[in-house]
This record gives C-alpha cells, sequence and structure tokens, in this order.
C-alpha cells in the first residue's frame, strides 16, 4: 500500500513539473528585472506592496514543491527550460494576449523576421480568439503558396507533432528549418483534415507592392508595418507618381500590423502639418498626442482597403485617415487591436514585451475590442474552387474613386 501512494504522490506532481518545478525560476526573473529600464516598466521603478506580497507567496510555494520534486521526482529537470517555462506563465497569467517574454533566442529569430529575411516556408499567421494557428496569407511566390497553403487554413500538427494551442513563436520555430528540408503539416480547411509537405526556402519579405490601373490609379499594397516599410511605402508612391498616377488606392488588407512609427510615418504624409495624428493614453491615464511633422506628400483622393485582418499599425493608419476625411475606407470591419507594446531588455538577452499603452484615433475614438467600420461595407465573396476569384472589395474601390 505504501508503494502505491508513492506511486500516486510521484505521478501527482510529474503532472504539475512544468507549473512549479522551480524555486529558482522566480529569484532569475527578479534578478533579470532589475536590469530592466524601470522608469519604462512601471513608471515610478516601484513594486506594490500587493505585488510583493504575491510574488512572496509564489516563492514560497515554489520551495515546498522544490523540496518534494527533489526527493520523488524520477525524471532530470532542464533548469533554463523551467525558467524560461515559469516567466511565460508569470506573463501570461497577465491575461493579455499581446504580452509575452521571449528567450535570446526567440527574440533574435524575431528580430530576424521582422527585418524580412528567414529560411521558411513565407506565410503569415496569427492566433485566433481560439488559440488557433490561422494562415493569413501565403507570400506571393513562396513554397506555401506554391503547395497549396491558403488564407484561413488552420494549422494543427507540424512533423506529426500537435500543435493545439500553442503561440505563434513556437509554430513558427517547428515550420522553420535548412534550407531545401521539408516540413509536414497538418491544416483543417472547411473543417476537412488535409496533409501537406512544404519545402523550406530563403524568404525574402517584400512589404509594399505597386502598380498603376486604370484612369490613372495607383495601387499600393502594405504586407505588414515592418522597420523600413515607409520608406518602401514613399518610393512606391513616387513611381506611381512618375507614371501619370492622379488618385490612389491603398490595400491594408490581411496586414496585422508591426511598428507604430513606420504607420505613422505614413500618416505623416498624408495628413496635414501640425494635426493630430495619434492619441495614446497610458496605464495611469496620462495622455499624449503624435502630431503630423511634415508638410503634405500625398495630395489626392485616397480609397483604403481593410478586412478583419487589419489590424494594430493598420488602424493607427485608418483611423487616422478616417477622422482627417482623407481616405474613403471600403471593406469589413478592422480587427480591433488598440493597444501598443514596449520591449524590455533583460540582462541575459531576453526580453518582456508588454502593453503600456491604449491608442486612440484624432477624434479619441477606442479602438481596441471594437475595431474601425468602414465607410463602405464590401463582404469578399469567396469564389468556388477552380473559378476566377473576383476582387469586389478592389472593385468597389475603384468605382468610388473613378466617379
Amino acid at each position: 500500500m505504501e508503494s502505491y501512494e508513492r506511486k500516486q504522490l510521484i505521478y501527482k506532481f510529474v503532472l504539475v513539473i512544468v507549473f512549479v518545478a522551480c524555486i529558482t525560476a522566480i529569484l532569475t526573473f527578479y534578478a533579470a528585472f532589475n536590469c530592466v529600464e524601470q522608469n519604462y516598466f512601471l513608471g515610478t521603478g516601484e513594486i506594490s506592496e500587493e505585488s510583493t506580497e504575491n510574488i512572496e507567496t509564489i516563492s514560497s510555494a515554489l520551495k515546498d514543491f522544490r523540496k518534494l520534486i527533489n526527493e520523488y521526482y524520477i525524471g532530470e529537470i532542464d533548469e533554463q527550460k523551467v525558467v524560461d517555462e515559469t516567466i511565460k506563465g508569470y506573463v501570461n497569467g497577465l491575461d493579455d494576449e499581446y504580452s509575452e517574454y521571449m528567450t535570446a533566442e526567440e527574440w533574435e529569430e524575431y528580430q530576424i523576421n521582422t527585418l524580412g529575411n528567414y529560411v521558411g516556408i513565407g506565410i503569415y499567421m496569427s492566433q485566433d480568439v481560439n488559440k488557433n494557428i490561422v494562415v493569413i496569407e501565403p507570400i506571393e511566390e513562396s513554397p506555401a503558396e506554391i503547395a497549396g497553403l491558403k488564407t484561413g487554413d488552420i494549422i494543427v500538427e507540424v512533423n506529426d507533432e500537435s500543435v493545439i494551442g500553442q503561440d505563434t513563436a513556437t509554430v513558427s520555430a517547428k515550420i522553420k528549418g535548412e534550407e531545401g528540408s521539408t516540413v509536414k503539416l497538418k491544416i483543417i480547411r472547411e473543417n476537412q483534415y488535409m496533409d501537406l509537405e512544404v519545402e523550406r526556402k530563403a524568404i525574402k519579405v517584400y512589404h509594399v507592392k505597386n502598380k498603376i490601373l486604370e484612369n490613372n490609379v495607383g495601387y499600393i499594397k502594405l504586407s505588414t508595418f515592418d522597420e523600413g516599410c515607409s520608406s518602401e511605402f514613399e518610393n512606391a508612391f513616387r513611381e506611381l507618381q512618375s507614371q501619370g498616377a492622379q488618385k490612389l488606392v491603398i490595400d491594408l488588407r490581411d496586414n496585422t500590423g508591426g511598428l507604430v512609427d513606420e504607420a505613422l510615418s505614413i500618416a505623416d504624409m498624408i495628413v496635414p502639418k501640425d494635426q493630430i495624428m495619434l492619441i495614446t493614453k497610458d496605464a495611469k491615464d496620462n495622455k499624449e498626442t503624435t502630431t503630423a511633422k511634415q508638410d503634405v506628400l500625398i495630395d489626392m483622393e485616397i480609397v483604403v482597403l481593410v478586412n478583419e485582418y487589419s489590424a494594430s499599425a493598420s488602424e493607427i493608419l485608418v483611423g487616422c485617415l478616417k477622422d482627417h476625411e482623407e481616405a474613403t475606407i471600403v471593406g469589413t470591419k478592422t480587427y480591433g487591436k488598440g493597444v501598443i507594446q514596449n520591449v524590455f531588455s533583460l540582462s541575459d538577452g531576453s526580453i518582456l514585451k508588454l502593453t503600456t499603452a491604449e491608442y486612440f484615433t484624432p477624434n479619441e475614438i477606442a479602438i481596441n475590442k471594437k475595431g474601425i467600420e468602414p465607410h463602405v461595407e464590401v463582404e469578399l465573396v469567396e469564389e468556388p474552387e477552380g473559378e476566377e476569384e473576383i476582387d469586389e472589395q478592389l472593385n468597389k474601390a475603384l468605382e468610388i474613386i473613378n466617379q
């Protein structure tokens, strides 16, 4: 009987090992945060008495658990992994989908992706409200597009391993690998399971695509607001202008955001100097306004295309142009991400991405969890397999701009 009870005890400890397997985790967490720029993190750099008591309670519990684990647990413990997972769990406890902790390796990978060069399959993906990993869009001519991945596909397995409930950074790391190798994906499309094998290649992400359409209408597709995209946008506009563009369609559909400064730089090309482009409020309700700093560069009729995946920095640009009546917005209601994250570097190279402010349009309209309604709502109807896709949203934009 004693042996049975002992086995049951060990079994229970194994179930909770990820959560409780380190006394050093909170201590490491504390030591690392001493190196954070405290004035940005908590405003005053002070920790509340309630927070101190809470952490002391956690630390005490971890000590008790660690004693039991040291005595009964039969497996090996990867101390660094336990530290990282404990900190991630602590941040996840904020119940904020945009705040996250990244290890030094994860942060390095994130930066590489943001700069637009990596080895992978070439998809934009996001996590929906049900924690599913959803393909936002395959990059044009990428291995993902060639293999048949489509917008809306849900990735449930990578190399026969379930990724249900995992975050985008984790899934992205599993998908990537050496150039020339392949990765197996199981996806759900229209309630049907499909298996795909995709070759990994060096992917170059181009943030901006542009072309001249009929009636001297310029078209710019902006896929993300990564570093340097505002310069690419300006170059694209000047090229279209040299080709005779007199009106402009800006396509922000499926653009899930990026760097706020890049969105504001584009807004600054359109909004008159000294006009408010963005209002932010921090945890203490301090309000800060950002105004246009340069003379107008783009002075022509503009239509902006949006959909339910237009988020964050996209919504900053859309809200600014809508409030100043600088553009007609066409499509469907945007995603509704109206908060800003700051990145804080820790001593070991890891980072904390923390939600520190909420943003509002120039007319002080909240966006978070609400989204922005277009002036003209147009649903994009998916055509049956084998039939030519008709872009009704773009067609409506051209109809409006050519009136």
